[in-house]
């Protein structure tokens, strides 16, 4: 994006309604902190807009996007805002689970915890497909070789968009591959924006239609809706760190695994905030402040 391109600047300032609490850069490189900061590039129908959050105080925090219109700007302020959660009132999360022997202990130490969400559905779907039945590390390199490779780049900041849906439909299988996507998942991530350029992503049609793409499963589309959906009844319970964490705290045993089925049990307890609860469980077993053997 060019200075003088920017023609619009939004500013929003918010009053988060639960306790919040600004977080750092994303692994992928998309979303960098640059002082008091966060800074991210992101793309309405092509059109580039830069948008920064700082929070200054624990009750304020300020949202600025930049663009050459202002449909694109108030767009890009609203999906920072979606991806932060800031304006979530979680209290009856709170008040419902903070004596819950899994996770009541982090929910009262650290009630600012949101889930953190992609600013796009196809974001969030692209990257789940790059993380399928690998390590974290080597799906993070994967998504910075894809941005580098098909991503959208702005001149005058150094920001990086993800890959549109259009740039990885028209890319050959072969530059995919070369990104050290395994095969299969370049013909999954190919018909997947295929299908998101298409249709809309939220809608029900289109979430059958991807659910029906080889190398789409469960926990893909779990992924897909907790993260770019924004669905706090969704978790992923095929998560290779749920199987280990639900294992341990059910058996008692380090090295236990539970089965997918075993996952999905356990976090029946939680109802409707199911995927917020899982990243307390997850920050409950950093912490190491699960009780374990008690299923």
């Amino acid at each position: 994006m060019d200075q003088g391109a920017a023609r619009v600047e939004l500013r929003e300032v918010v009053h988060p309604p639960w306790y919040f609490r600004l977080r750092g850069s994303s692994p992928d490189g998309l979303l960098r902190r640059r002082g008091p900061a966060l800074q991210r590039l992101l793309h309405r129908d092509g059109v580039p807009v830069l948008v920064g959050v700082m929070q200054p105080a624990p009750g304020r925090v300020v949202f600025v996007a930049r663009s050459e219109s202002e449909p694109a700007a108030r767009w890009g302020l609203e999906r920072m805002r979606f991806t932060t959660g800031v304006d979530e009132d979680l209290r009856p999360f709170h008040d419902r689970f903070c004596d819950d022997p899994y996770i009541g202990r982090t929910v009262r130490t650290a009630p600012w915890l949101r889930v953190w969400r992609r600013p796009s559905p196809w974001e969030a779907l692209a990257w789940a497909i790059t993380e399928q039945l690998i390590e974290f590390h080597r799906a993070v390199e994967i998504q910075r070789r894809l941005i580098a490779s098909l991503g959208r780049r702005c001149t005058q900041t150094g920001l990086r968009d993800m890959p549109a849906p259009a740039a990885v439909a028209a890319a050959a299988p072969a530059e995919l591959v070369a990104t050290d996507l395994a095969p299969m998942r370049a013909l999954t991530m190919r018909r997947a924006a295929r299908e998101v350029m298409r249709l809309d992503t939220a809608e029900a049609a289109t979430l059958r239609r991807l659910r029906a793409i080889p190398g789409v499963g469960s926990w893909t589309m779990e992924m897909l809706a907790l993260y770019g959906l924004g669905r706090y009844d969704k978790v992923p319970a095929g998560d290779l760190g749920y199987l280990e964490i639900v294992g341990r705290v059910q058996t008692g045993h380090r090295r236990a695994r539970a089965d997918e089925a075993e996952v999905r049990g356990f976090f029946e307890r939680y109802g409707d905030w199911r995927g917020l609860a899982g990243e307390y469980l997850r920050l409950s077993a950093s912490r190491g402040l699960l009780p374990i053997g008690r299923g």
